[in-house]
């Protein structure tokens, strides 16, 4: 049950005559209705854009690439760039490959598809163990649903306690971060705004370390072959991230070692790369679609790819490691490729983020 079932900030009862919400005792009768208190789990993913027409993807790539968490150079270099030749080019070749994965049953790309699947999993969970005090919600730091109108929804709603999920196992400024941003910069709009928290990075929580081993497991049993070797792919970020004390690179190499323990094989099966460099500088190497063609090359016929950085499959993942990488090892040689899918709404994942968030409510909720 709820710790603040039907208290507010007045400390004052409240009349439950209306559906959903009431009066507060003593107030006037022009007093506007006041909802039940309830807690807000908000998830919030990357992003996708509405369409993969041009304008739609230049909205999107315009939000996204004018993040300074994502491009910090500075804007009067960064902008000129941007707008008059990268947002003249781009769009085109990103809605190409957003049409290739696009879901058109649903009218949507597959991230938005599968954040949904999840977030109604996370919600069915979340209800049958805490009650309908419990308000499950998702978001995007990048078009729509917009953070704004999520967090706007939930504070109309009553909720006077939110609990804010990046859905990155591992942290990095360039993801964990900017969520967490622009879930600050929609707290500020907030006329009552409610007690907040935000989810840490759970790249070493058993539960999802488990969740990633016997989905490794089964992509071993469904390949045609067995794979020789498996590629942990994270999404890249320059190396001078690190170099400032961004601990995303440590994660993510923390992540594949309690991956490979949870396996029981030996380190020569497993490796760590990063893919989607974008720029000149150096990002995070190796770089995963250099070091597939080096596999194949060296004489790996048979390799595997996993992505434990992202929570849901999206362009990185179903057109970026399905084609460009696949590709790349199998002209230099390779001869099986197969890609493990992310985890997505796998029941042993949905088990492992509602775990996490029950031990961020704690104070807030119990049973």
């Amino acid at each position: 049950m709820l710790d603040a079932k039907s208290r507010h900030a007045t400390g004052c009862p409240v009349h439950m005559d209306l559906p959903g919400a009431g009066r507060l005792a003593h107030a006037g009768a022009d007093h506007p209705p006041v909802p039940q208190a309830k807690i807000g789990i908000l998830l919030a993913n990357l992003g996708t854009p509405d369409n993969y027409d041009y304008w739609s993807m230049r909205r999107y790539l315009n939000e996204f690439l004018s993040d300074r968490r994502v491009i910090d150079y500075s804007p009067w270099i960064w902008q000129p760039l941007l707008q008059l030749i990268i947002l003249t080019k781009r769009p085109f070749s990103s809605g190409a490959n957003y049409k290739s994965i696009w879901n058109n049953e649903q009218g949507e790309s597959p991230l938005m598809t599968i954040t949904k699947a999840q977030t109604a999993k996370i919600t069915t969970t979340m209800q049958d163990r805490f009650g309908e005090g419990v308000m499950v919600d998702f978001c995007m730091r990048y078009g729509n649903p917009s953070t704004k109108s999520k967090v706007a929804a939930m504070v109309a709603a009553g909720c006077e306690k939110i609990l804010f999920f990046p859905l990155y196992p591992q942290y990095a400024g360039a993801t964990t971060a900017t969520a967490n941003d622009q879930f600050f910069r929609a707290l500020m709009d907030a006329k009552w705004q409610p007690a907040s928290r935000t989810v840490p990075p759970y790249f070493d929580q058993p539960s999802y370390i488990a969740a990633l081993g016997e989905s490794v497991k089964r992509g071993w049993e469904a390949a045609d072959e067995e794979p020789e070797v498996l590629v942990c792919s994270y999404h890249g970020v320059p190396k001078r991230y690190l170099m400032e004390g961004d601990p995303y690179h440590c994660q993510c190499q923390k992540t594949t070692r309690l991956l490979r323990e949870y396996l029981g094989w030996d380190e020569s099966r497993i490796i760590t790369t990063f893919q989607s460099r974008f720029g000149p500088e150096e990002w995070l190497q190796p770089y995963t679609v250099e070091e597939v063609a080096r596999q194949a090359e060296k004489g790996v016929k048979r390799l595997a790819v996993i992505a434990p950085a992202f929570s849901a499959d999206c362009i990185e993942t179903l057109e970026e490691i399905n084609e460009e990488i696949c590709e790349s090892f199998e002209e230099a040689g390779g001869e099986h490729f197969t890609y493990i899918p992310c985890l997505n709404d796998d029941v042993a994942h949905i088990a492992a983020l509602c775990e996490v968030i029950e031990a961020n409510l704690q104070g807030w909720i119990t049973r």
